[in-house]
């Protein structure tokens, strides 16, 4: 017996990590992630790539969420993606308007090679139960998922408790008829919730009511187990446990 848990409300790529990403009604998913999700980021001349952090792989660059990335007619095969700047308009050349946007002459857009753009894992999934909960946790702040950066929302049946996503660390499960996914633990949020990004203002309640509520943990992390393709609209099913 399988248990049905949601459907796919929306989904989301992020062609260059850090910045806004583009919806998708639908996107094929190979080993990596979904196709051409954070393929390109902005590397310095340090080799560390632009984020709203700073550890050893990646160094803070506020200014990337105002900007955004999408693929061509979302190619199959992406090529090299549109940035957009704040206004949504295509810039001629990445690297050059990167430089004046973040005010740093050592940085450009660069491909993935050996050393990955994912934080962990490749694939996030959060729910609207949890997006719901954090809305009536920070009133008069706006949130939506944008905050979060996930690949799917999926939208929970009404009375389905915030977290559930923390069920599901552990179990595989079917989105649509091909694709299979196996979840392995959730993403520490970082100050990069907090930040400004398009309509979304600054606001430092966001990082604290997940710290306050949830250990500092939102979503569930995934590997992909049988690549396939997702649609808006795609049931998650996990099989029945015993």
């Amino acid at each position: 017996m399988a248990a049905h848990v949601g459907v796919i409300e929306r989904l989301w790529r992020y062609p260059i990590k850090s910045t806004g990403g583009e919806r998708l009604r639908s996107v094929a998913v190979d080993e990596r992630g979904m196709v051409g999700d954070r393929l390109f980021a902005v590397r310095d001349a340090e080799g560390k790539f632009g984020s709203g952090k700073n550890t050893r792989r990646f160094r803070r660059m506020d200014g990337l969420l105002h900007l955004g990335s999408r693929y061509p007619n979302n190619a199959p095969e992406p090529g090299p993606p549109e940035l957009l700047d704040p206004h949504g308009n295509v810039v001629a050349d990445p690297t050059a308007y990167l430089r004046d946007h973040l005010g740093r002459e050592d940085v450009e857009l660069a491909r993935e090679g050996e050393i990955s753009h994912f934080d962990q894992l490749p694939l996030s999934v959060l729910t609207t139960a949890t997006l719901d909960r954090m809305r009536r946790e920070v009133p008069g702040v706006p949130v939506d998922e944008r905050r979060f950066r996930p690949n799917i929302l999926v939208r929970t049946p009404p009375g389905t408790p915030p977290f559930v996503e923390d069920e599901w660390i552990g179990r595989e499960a079917t989105v649509g008829t091909t694709l299979r996914i196996e979840f392995l633990r959730s993403s520490e949020r970082c100050v990069m919730t907090n930040q400004a990004q398009q309509d979304l203002p600054h606001s430092p309640l966001i990082l604290r009511a997940i710290a306050r509520m949830h250990d500092n943990r939102l979503d569930a992390l995934a590997r992909i187990v049988t690549p396939g393709t997702v649609h808006v609209g795609d049931r998650l099913v996990f099989e029945r446990e015993g």
